[in-house]
Protein backbone atom coordinates (compact mmCIF):
# COMPACT_ATOMS: atom_id res chain seq x y z
CA UNK A 1 0.00 0.00 0.00
CA UNK A 2 1.27 3.36 -0.90
CA UNK A 3 2.46 5.39 2.00
CA UNK A 4 2.53 9.70 2.07
CA UNK A 5 4.20 11.95 4.13
CA UNK A 6 3.60 15.08 3.18
CA UNK A 7 4.62 18.59 4.38
CA UNK A 8 2.61 21.49 5.77
CA UNK A 9 0.20 23.55 3.46
CA UNK A 10 2.28 25.98 1.70
CA UNK A 11 1.49 29.41 0.17
CA UNK A 12 -0.25 29.83 -3.08
CA UNK A 13 1.58 29.16 -6.14
CA UNK A 14 4.21 26.64 -3.79
CA UNK A 15 4.68 23.20 -3.97
CA UNK A 16 3.35 20.93 -1.68
CA UNK A 17 6.47 17.86 -1.14
CA UNK A 18 5.34 14.49 -0.98
CA UNK A 19 6.30 11.53 -0.31
CA UNK A 20 5.32 7.79 -2.10
CA UNK A 21 6.61 4.09 -0.92
CA UNK A 22 7.20 2.01 -3.46
CA UNK A 23 6.92 -1.65 -3.28
CA UNK A 24 10.59 -2.55 -1.96
CA UNK A 25 10.09 0.01 0.28
CA UNK A 26 12.25 2.73 -1.93
CA UNK A 27 10.77 6.24 -1.08
CA UNK A 28 9.95 8.25 -4.11
CA UNK A 29 9.37 11.90 -3.29
CA UNK A 30 8.17 14.58 -5.89
CA UNK A 31 6.77 18.10 -5.56
CA UNK A 32 2.84 18.66 -5.82
CA UNK A 33 1.47 21.89 -7.96
CA UNK A 34 -1.89 21.16 -7.10
CA UNK A 35 -5.23 22.07 -8.55
CA UNK A 36 -8.61 20.58 -8.67
CA UNK A 37 -10.12 18.65 -11.47
CA UNK A 38 -9.16 14.71 -12.79
CA UNK A 39 -6.37 16.19 -14.88
CA UNK A 40 -2.47 15.22 -13.85
CA UNK A 41 0.62 15.77 -15.19
CA UNK A 42 3.21 13.22 -14.15
CA UNK A 43 6.58 14.84 -15.23
CA UNK A 44 9.86 12.93 -14.86
CA UNK A 45 13.18 14.39 -14.70
CA UNK A 46 15.43 13.84 -17.77
CA UNK A 47 19.40 13.02 -17.47
CA UNK A 48 19.74 16.91 -16.37
CA UNK A 49 17.43 16.11 -13.13
CA UNK A 50 15.01 18.44 -11.98
CA UNK A 51 14.89 21.77 -13.25
CA UNK A 52 13.88 25.47 -12.43
CA UNK A 53 12.53 25.80 -15.78
CA UNK A 54 10.46 22.65 -15.05
CA UNK A 55 9.29 24.35 -11.52
CA UNK A 56 8.28 27.31 -13.30
CA UNK A 57 6.37 25.29 -15.76
CA UNK A 58 4.61 23.27 -13.29
CA UNK A 59 3.57 26.10 -11.37
CA UNK A 60 2.37 27.93 -14.52
CA UNK A 61 0.19 24.75 -15.62
CA UNK A 62 -1.34 23.85 -12.53
CA UNK A 63 -2.86 27.97 -12.47
CA UNK A 64 -4.85 26.43 -15.63
CA UNK A 65 -6.42 24.56 -13.45
CA UNK A 66 -4.43 20.93 -14.04
CA UNK A 67 -2.42 19.45 -11.36
CA UNK A 68 1.29 18.87 -11.47
CA UNK A 69 3.98 16.35 -9.82
CA UNK A 70 7.48 16.96 -10.65
CA UNK A 71 9.13 13.48 -9.47
CA UNK A 72 12.76 13.38 -7.92
CA UNK A 73 13.76 9.91 -9.43
CA UNK A 74 17.43 10.73 -8.90
CA UNK A 75 16.98 11.39 -4.82
CA UNK A 76 14.41 8.22 -4.62
CA UNK A 77 17.42 5.83 -5.70
CA UNK A 78 19.79 7.75 -4.29
CA UNK A 79 21.61 8.40 -8.08
CA UNK A 80 24.17 11.24 -8.98
CA UNK A 81 22.11 13.29 -11.77
CA UNK A 82 23.61 11.79 -15.04
CA UNK A 83 22.19 9.61 -17.95
CA UNK A 84 23.91 6.62 -16.52
CA UNK A 85 21.50 7.06 -13.62
CA UNK A 86 18.34 6.34 -15.06
CA UNK A 87 19.01 2.69 -16.07
CA UNK A 88 18.68 2.06 -12.76
CA UNK A 89 15.64 3.81 -12.43
CA UNK A 90 12.90 0.85 -12.03
CA UNK A 91 9.63 0.92 -13.80
CA UNK A 92 8.01 0.55 -10.58
CA UNK A 93 8.27 3.92 -9.67
CA UNK A 94 5.53 5.35 -12.52
CA UNK A 95 3.74 2.04 -11.82
CA UNK A 96 3.78 3.32 -8.14
CA UNK A 97 2.96 6.99 -8.56
CA UNK A 98 0.26 5.71 -11.67
CA UNK A 99 -1.55 4.02 -9.03
CA UNK A 100 -1.27 6.82 -6.19
CA UNK A 101 -2.78 9.34 -8.87
CA UNK A 102 -5.78 6.58 -9.12
CA UNK A 103 -6.40 7.17 -5.23
CA UNK A 104 -6.57 10.54 -5.72
CA UNK A 105 -8.54 10.69 -8.01
CA UNK A 106 -6.84 11.76 -11.10
CA UNK A 107 -8.66 10.04 -14.66
CA UNK A 108 -6.75 11.55 -17.17
CA UNK A 109 -2.93 11.03 -16.52
CA UNK A 110 -0.72 12.51 -18.98
CA UNK A 111 3.38 11.27 -18.84
CA UNK A 112 6.09 14.32 -19.50
CA UNK A 113 9.49 13.88 -19.86
CA UNK A 114 12.42 14.28 -22.30
CA UNK A 115 15.57 13.37 -23.25
CA UNK A 116 16.84 10.13 -21.79
CA UNK A 117 14.42 10.25 -19.32
CA UNK A 118 11.69 8.74 -21.77
CA UNK A 119 12.85 5.79 -21.38
CA UNK A 120 11.98 4.79 -17.69
CA UNK A 121 8.70 6.85 -18.49
CA UNK A 122 7.82 4.16 -21.34
CA UNK A 123 9.36 1.37 -19.32
CA UNK A 124 6.85 2.07 -16.22
CA UNK A 125 3.80 3.07 -18.97
CA UNK A 126 4.63 -0.20 -20.32
CA UNK A 127 4.73 -2.06 -17.16
CA UNK A 128 1.41 -0.45 -15.91
CA UNK A 129 -0.05 -1.97 -18.55
CA UNK A 130 0.90 -5.48 -17.96
CA UNK A 131 0.48 -5.81 -14.70
CA UNK A 132 -2.97 -3.84 -14.36
CA UNK A 133 -4.44 -4.94 -17.96
CA UNK A 134 -5.45 -1.73 -19.07
CA UNK A 135 -4.07 1.59 -19.67
CA UNK A 136 -6.35 3.77 -17.49
CA UNK A 137 -6.05 6.37 -16.34
CA UNK A 138 -2.71 7.24 -18.80
CA UNK A 139 -4.37 9.74 -21.19
CA UNK A 140 -0.70 9.76 -23.59
CA UNK A 141 3.01 10.70 -22.94
CA UNK A 142 4.62 13.93 -23.68
CA UNK A 143 8.02 13.92 -24.85
CA UNK A 144 10.80 16.44 -25.24
CA UNK A 145 13.79 16.00 -27.45
CA UNK A 146 13.59 12.14 -26.73
CA UNK A 147 16.30 9.81 -27.18
CA UNK A 148 15.34 6.84 -28.01
CA UNK A 149 18.36 4.60 -28.73
CA UNK A 150 21.11 3.27 -26.40
CA UNK A 151 23.48 5.07 -27.68
CA UNK A 152 25.40 7.03 -30.47
CA UNK A 153 26.60 4.30 -32.74
CA UNK A 154 30.36 4.70 -34.71
CA UNK A 155 29.73 5.53 -38.73
CA UNK A 156 28.97 2.82 -39.98
CA UNK A 157 27.43 0.84 -37.66
CA UNK A 158 23.71 -0.07 -36.53
CA UNK A 159 21.94 2.15 -34.14
CA UNK A 160 19.77 0.21 -31.63
CA UNK A 161 16.73 1.21 -30.20
CA UNK A 162 15.52 0.74 -26.39
CA UNK A 163 13.17 -2.47 -26.99
CA UNK A 164 10.71 -0.77 -25.00
CA UNK A 165 10.39 1.71 -27.78
CA UNK A 166 8.62 -0.48 -29.87
CA UNK A 167 6.88 -2.32 -27.29
CA UNK A 168 4.90 0.79 -26.40
CA UNK A 169 1.57 1.01 -27.15
CA UNK A 170 0.09 4.56 -25.62
CA UNK A 171 -0.96 7.92 -27.20
CA UNK A 172 2.62 9.72 -27.71
CA UNK A 173 3.33 13.90 -28.47
CA UNK A 174 7.20 14.12 -29.27
CA UNK A 175 8.29 17.94 -29.25
CA UNK A 176 11.40 17.93 -31.04
CA UNK A 177 13.43 21.10 -32.23
CA UNK A 178 13.85 21.23 -35.65
CA UNK A 179 18.04 22.12 -34.89
CA UNK A 180 18.78 18.50 -33.35
CA UNK A 181 20.08 14.96 -34.78
CA UNK A 182 16.62 13.71 -33.70
CA UNK A 183 15.08 15.27 -35.96
CA UNK A 184 16.25 13.10 -38.92
CA UNK A 185 15.42 9.67 -36.97
CA UNK A 186 11.84 10.28 -37.02
CA UNK A 187 11.80 8.37 -40.08
CA UNK A 188 13.05 5.66 -37.70
CA UNK A 189 11.62 6.22 -34.41
CA UNK A 190 8.22 7.34 -34.83
CA UNK A 191 7.24 3.93 -37.21
CA UNK A 192 9.21 1.96 -34.25
CA UNK A 193 6.55 3.18 -31.65
CA UNK A 194 3.61 2.93 -33.83
CA UNK A 195 4.31 -1.12 -34.16
CA UNK A 196 2.60 -2.04 -31.17
CA UNK A 197 -0.84 0.57 -32.24
CA UNK A 198 0.96 3.48 -30.42
CA UNK A 199 -0.87 7.22 -31.62
CA UNK A 200 2.12 9.14 -32.88
CA UNK A 201 1.70 12.99 -33.34
CA UNK A 202 4.91 14.79 -33.70
CA UNK A 203 5.35 18.83 -33.35
CA UNK A 204 8.61 20.21 -34.94
CA UNK A 205 10.02 23.00 -32.87
CA UNK A 206 11.70 25.98 -35.83
CA UNK A 207 14.45 27.66 -34.95
CA UNK A 208 15.41 25.51 -31.58
CA UNK A 209 17.93 23.78 -30.21
CA UNK A 210 17.68 20.50 -27.79
CA UNK A 211 17.20 21.87 -24.34
CA UNK A 212 15.88 24.94 -25.36
CA UNK A 213 14.45 25.56 -22.19
CA UNK A 214 17.49 25.21 -20.28
CA UNK A 215 20.64 25.59 -22.23
CA UNK A 216 23.34 27.82 -20.66
CA UNK A 217 24.15 29.31 -24.20
CA UNK A 218 20.52 29.45 -25.47
CA UNK A 219 20.03 32.10 -28.28
CA UNK A 220 16.99 34.98 -27.70
CA UNK A 221 13.99 33.05 -29.21
CA UNK A 222 15.43 29.55 -27.64
CA UNK A 223 14.76 31.95 -24.13
CA UNK A 224 11.79 32.97 -25.38
CA UNK A 225 10.08 29.56 -26.44
CA UNK A 226 11.48 28.28 -23.30
CA UNK A 227 8.96 30.54 -21.71
CA UNK A 228 6.37 29.35 -23.67
CA UNK A 229 7.37 25.56 -22.49
CA UNK A 230 3.88 25.46 -20.39
CA UNK A 231 1.20 26.35 -23.27
CA UNK A 232 3.62 23.72 -25.79
CA UNK A 233 2.56 20.93 -23.04
CA UNK A 234 -0.88 22.04 -22.88
CA UNK A 235 -1.27 22.35 -26.37
CA UNK A 236 0.22 18.20 -26.50
CA UNK A 237 -2.02 17.57 -23.92
CA UNK A 238 -5.53 18.63 -25.34
CA UNK A 239 -4.46 17.10 -28.27
CA UNK A 240 -3.84 13.94 -27.14
CA UNK A 241 -7.25 14.48 -25.16
CA UNK A 242 -9.25 14.44 -28.01
CA UNK A 243 -8.37 10.81 -28.75
CA UNK A 244 -11.45 8.82 -28.26
CA UNK A 245 -10.91 5.98 -25.58
CA UNK A 246 -9.55 2.65 -26.50
CA UNK A 247 -8.66 -0.24 -24.84
CA UNK A 248 -4.71 -1.10 -25.63
CA UNK A 249 -2.42 -3.64 -25.12
CA UNK A 250 1.20 -3.02 -24.38
CA UNK A 251 3.71 -4.78 -26.61
CA UNK A 252 5.82 -8.20 -26.22
CA UNK A 253 8.88 -7.20 -24.39
CA UNK A 254 10.82 -9.87 -24.95
CA UNK A 255 14.50 -8.79 -25.90
CA UNK A 256 17.35 -8.65 -23.02
CA UNK A 257 17.90 -5.05 -21.80
CA UNK A 258 20.61 -3.78 -23.45
CA UNK A 259 23.49 -2.67 -21.37
CA UNK A 260 23.99 0.82 -21.22
CA UNK A 261 27.57 2.50 -21.77
CA UNK A 262 29.12 4.56 -19.13
CA UNK A 263 31.52 7.78 -19.87
CA UNK A 264 32.13 9.15 -23.49
CA UNK A 265 33.78 7.23 -26.07
CA UNK A 266 37.25 8.27 -27.41
CA UNK A 267 37.23 10.38 -30.19
CA UNK A 268 39.77 9.33 -32.55
CA UNK A 269 39.70 8.02 -35.89
CA UNK A 270 38.65 4.42 -36.22
CA UNK A 271 38.76 2.28 -39.59
CA UNK A 272 35.05 2.58 -40.78
CA UNK A 273 33.32 -0.18 -40.09
CA UNK A 274 30.02 0.27 -42.82
CA UNK A 275 29.79 -0.46 -47.01
CA UNK A 276 33.54 1.31 -48.03
CA UNK A 277 32.05 2.59 -51.13
CA UNK A 278 31.02 6.25 -50.30
CA UNK A 279 26.90 6.83 -51.19
CA UNK A 280 26.49 9.40 -53.54
CA UNK A 281 26.80 13.16 -52.67
CA UNK A 282 25.72 16.13 -55.36
CA UNK A 283 24.41 19.25 -54.29
CA UNK A 284 25.08 23.22 -54.64
CA UNK A 285 27.47 25.19 -52.74
CA UNK A 286 26.85 28.30 -51.62
CA UNK A 287 26.83 29.83 -54.96
CA UNK A 288 24.02 27.84 -56.27
CA UNK A 289 26.92 25.61 -58.25
CA UNK A 290 26.50 21.69 -58.18
CA UNK A 291 29.09 19.90 -56.49
CA UNK A 292 30.30 16.22 -56.15
CA UNK A 293 32.55 13.35 -54.70
CA UNK A 294 32.91 12.53 -58.44
CA UNK A 295 35.06 15.68 -59.32
CA UNK A 296 37.42 15.09 -55.75
CA UNK A 297 38.58 11.74 -57.02
CA UNK A 298 42.24 10.88 -56.71
CA UNK A 299 42.51 13.11 -53.76
CA UNK A 300 41.79 12.17 -50.20
CA UNK A 301 38.75 13.65 -48.84
CA UNK A 302 37.45 14.62 -45.66
CA UNK A 303 33.71 14.96 -45.61
CA UNK A 304 32.81 16.56 -42.80
CA UNK A 305 28.70 17.00 -41.74
CA UNK A 306 27.68 19.59 -39.67
CA UNK A 307 25.69 23.06 -38.73
CA UNK A 308 26.61 26.38 -37.26
CA UNK A 309 24.08 25.78 -34.41
CA UNK A 310 26.09 22.93 -33.00
CA UNK A 311 28.69 24.47 -30.96
CA UNK A 312 31.21 20.85 -31.64
CA UNK A 313 31.01 21.69 -35.17
CA UNK A 314 31.86 25.35 -34.72
CA UNK A 315 34.79 24.09 -32.34
CA UNK A 316 36.33 22.22 -34.71
CA UNK A 317 35.86 23.75 -38.16
CA UNK A 318 39.17 26.23 -37.25
CA UNK A 319 41.24 23.32 -37.29
CA UNK A 320 39.83 21.70 -40.30
CA UNK A 321 41.16 25.23 -41.90
CA UNK A 322 44.80 24.37 -40.40
CA UNK A 323 45.11 20.87 -41.56
CA UNK A 324 44.06 22.23 -45.05
CA UNK A 325 46.80 24.26 -45.17
CA UNK A 326 49.00 21.77 -43.63
CA UNK A 327 48.05 19.25 -46.55
CA UNK A 328 48.28 22.27 -49.13
CA UNK A 329 51.05 20.95 -51.51
CA UNK A 330 49.06 17.41 -50.96
CA UNK A 331 46.09 15.33 -52.92
CA UNK A 332 43.66 16.55 -50.29
CA UNK A 333 40.76 18.44 -49.61
CA UNK A 334 37.58 19.13 -47.83
CA UNK A 335 33.93 19.03 -48.59
CA UNK A 336 31.81 20.15 -45.65
CA UNK A 337 28.36 19.45 -45.92
CA UNK A 338 25.71 21.81 -44.16
CA UNK A 339 23.07 20.22 -43.05
CA UNK A 340 19.17 21.90 -43.49
CA UNK A 341 19.81 25.70 -43.39
CA UNK A 342 19.65 28.00 -46.24
CA UNK A 343 22.64 30.29 -48.11
CA UNK A 344 22.13 33.49 -46.53
CA UNK A 345 22.58 31.71 -42.82
CA UNK A 346 25.38 29.83 -43.82
CA UNK A 347 27.29 33.12 -45.34
CA UNK A 348 26.52 34.76 -42.54
CA UNK A 349 28.35 32.48 -40.16
CA UNK A 350 31.48 32.03 -42.03
CA UNK A 351 31.44 35.92 -42.92
CA UNK A 352 31.34 36.15 -38.72
CA UNK A 353 32.23 33.15 -36.63
CA UNK A 354 34.99 31.30 -38.85
CA UNK A 355 37.11 31.63 -41.71
CA UNK A 356 37.46 28.90 -43.74
CA UNK A 357 37.92 28.56 -47.82
CA UNK A 358 37.13 24.76 -48.41
CA UNK A 359 33.58 24.36 -50.03
CA UNK A 360 30.79 24.34 -48.70
CA UNK A 361 27.35 22.65 -49.90
CA UNK A 362 23.98 22.47 -48.72
CA UNK A 363 22.03 19.78 -47.60
CA UNK A 364 18.60 21.47 -47.85
CA UNK A 365 16.04 18.30 -47.25
CA UNK A 366 18.79 15.92 -45.16
CA UNK A 367 19.00 13.01 -48.28
CA UNK A 368 22.11 12.98 -48.29
CA UNK A 369 22.76 12.61 -44.80
CA UNK A 370 20.16 9.73 -44.57
CA UNK A 371 21.84 7.98 -46.88
CA UNK A 372 25.37 8.55 -45.35
CA UNK A 373 23.52 7.72 -42.07
CA UNK A 374 24.74 10.44 -40.13
CA UNK A 375 23.67 10.10 -36.63
CA UNK A 376 25.19 13.14 -34.71
CA UNK A 377 26.78 16.55 -35.29
CA UNK A 378 29.52 16.56 -36.14
CA UNK A 379 30.46 13.30 -38.35
CA UNK A 380 33.43 12.88 -40.46
CA UNK A 381 34.51 10.42 -43.29
CA UNK A 382 37.96 10.24 -44.93
CA UNK A 383 37.78 8.84 -48.58
CA UNK A 384 41.04 7.18 -50.18
CA UNK A 385 41.75 8.02 -53.70
CA UNK A 386 39.16 5.73 -54.62
CA UNK A 387 36.48 7.40 -53.44
CA UNK A 388 36.60 4.57 -50.64
CA UNK A 389 35.56 5.53 -47.05
CA UNK A 390 38.58 4.35 -44.58
CA UNK A 391 38.01 5.92 -41.27
CA UNK A 392 35.48 7.89 -39.66
CA UNK A 393 33.97 9.70 -35.89
CA UNK A 394 31.37 11.20 -34.58
CA UNK A 395 31.80 14.53 -32.21
CA UNK A 396 34.53 17.29 -32.59
CA UNK A 397 38.32 16.66 -33.05
CA UNK A 398 41.31 19.34 -33.38
CA UNK A 399 42.11 18.14 -36.62
CA UNK A 400 45.31 19.55 -37.11
CA UNK A 401 46.40 17.12 -33.88
CA UNK A 402 49.14 14.76 -34.86
CA UNK A 403 47.64 11.49 -33.86
CA UNK A 404 44.93 12.73 -36.82
CA UNK A 405 47.54 13.57 -38.95
CA UNK A 406 49.09 10.47 -38.83
CA UNK A 407 46.22 8.82 -39.93
CA UNK A 408 45.47 10.56 -43.02
CA UNK A 409 49.18 10.65 -44.01
CA UNK A 410 49.85 7.17 -45.55
CA UNK A 411 46.51 7.29 -47.97
CA UNK A 412 48.07 10.54 -49.54
CA UNK A 413 50.97 7.79 -50.66
CA UNK A 414 48.50 5.34 -51.99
Amino acid sequence: MALFVATAATQAGEAQQRTVVGPSGTEIPYAVYAAEGTELFIWLPSEAGLLDSEESSAERIAQTGIEVWLVDSFSAHFLPVAESSLAQVPATDVVTLLGEAVARGKEHVFLVSGGRGVVPLLRGAHAWQSQTGTTTPIAGAILLSAKFFVETPDPGTPARLYPVVEATNIPVFLLQPAQSPWRWKLGQTVPALERSGSDVFVWVLRGVRDRFYFRPDAVTYEQELGLELPRLVLQAARLLGTLPATRRQAGSLTAAEPAVPVGKKERALKPYQGEPKAPALALDDLGGQPRTLAEFRGRVVLVNFWASWCPPCVHEMPSMQRLKSKLADQPFTILAVNMAEDAPTVQRFLDTKVNVDFPIVLDSDGATLKRWQVFAFPTSYVLDKQGNIRYALFGAVDWDAPEIVDVITPLLDE
